[in-house]
């Protein structure tokens, strides 16, 4: 009933149609600042991308040699190989493609839970760039310095003219300078120790050893050292104390390293 009591006439269907075109639709407003920060968020609960993205590719690229022939492993091992053989004739991609292949399959399952907790700690600590370009140094850097040496070596008879075609293939000086640039991350009080115990370390297992393996993998320990340091003159590196987790992953790393150095 109205308020002054007379009886309302009911609306016309032109009316209701006006009505309902003139009403505003209850849209749930989009909350474009939520929606970015929950992106964001996603993003930094991956704090580890090239981790775990090299990580993949070498399982990938070991399940596929798994399913080789032994003769088509060999043939793609030698192929990807930094002997001197591919070297000297201008394969210079295999400076690359060598560091995505590890020759035994389980050898690899074996050495990849290590070689992640290494990867992890220098990428935490060091971010990705300086991750990739410290692994880079120490894997291409220590392949040329050691083809150098086999070059000398087999001019003048040192060794061998065969050592040129042996496989050599593998994540080793990578990682080996990777896991000397940790030093800048180490208690500053145990840096100069340290240093001095790998180095001995390394310089044993080249004289157990007695391969060029052994002697790249001091070489690219040095490498990574000189890193390490580099990044704490030029204050790249965080010099806070490490987290419990990552005195996990520095443990991890240095049983691969010592494996490493004394294999």
């Amino acid at each position: 009933m109205g308020v002054d009591g007379v009886h309302p006439s009911p609306p016309t269907r032109t009316e209701v149609l006006m009505i309902v075109a003139t009403t505003p639709v209850d849209h749930a407003p989009v909350d474009q600042a939520a929606t970015g920060n929950g992106i964001a968020r996603a993003r930094r609960r991956v704090r580890v991308p090239v981790t775990l993205a090299y990580l993949g590719v070498l399982v990938l690229v070991a399940g596929v040699l798994s399913a080789l022939s032994d003769t088509a492993q060999t043939g793609v091992i030698l192929r990807t190989s930094t002997n001197l053989h591919n070297l000297m004739r201008g394969h210079v991609s295999t400076l690359f493609s060598s560091a995505f292949v590890i020759g035994d399959f389980w050898v690899a399952l074996s050495v990849l839970p290590l070689l992640g907790c290494l990867l992890a700690l220098a990428e935490l600590r060091f971010g990705s760039g300086q991750l990739v370009r410290i692994f880079l140094a120490g894997h291409i850097g220590a392949t040329l310095l050691v083809a150098i040496g086999l070059w000398v070596a087999v001019g003048v008879q040192w060794l061998p003219r065969s050592v040129g075609r042996a496989e050599d293939v593998g994540i080793s000086y990578g990682a080996m300078a990777l896991f000397g640039a940790l030093v800048a991350v180490v208690p500053r009080a145990w840096r100069s120790l340290w240093v001095a115990v790998w180095s001995i370390v390394g310089v044993e297992g080249m004289v157990v050893g007695q391969t060029f393996t052994n002697v790249g993998h001091l070489v690219s320990l040095g490498i990574g050292v000189a890193a390490g340091f580099a990044l704490l003159r030029t204050r790249q590196v965080s010099e806070r104390g490490l987290t419990k987790s990552e005195w996990a992953l520095l443990v991890g790393a240095a049983v691969l390293a010592g494996g490493l150095l004394l294999g």
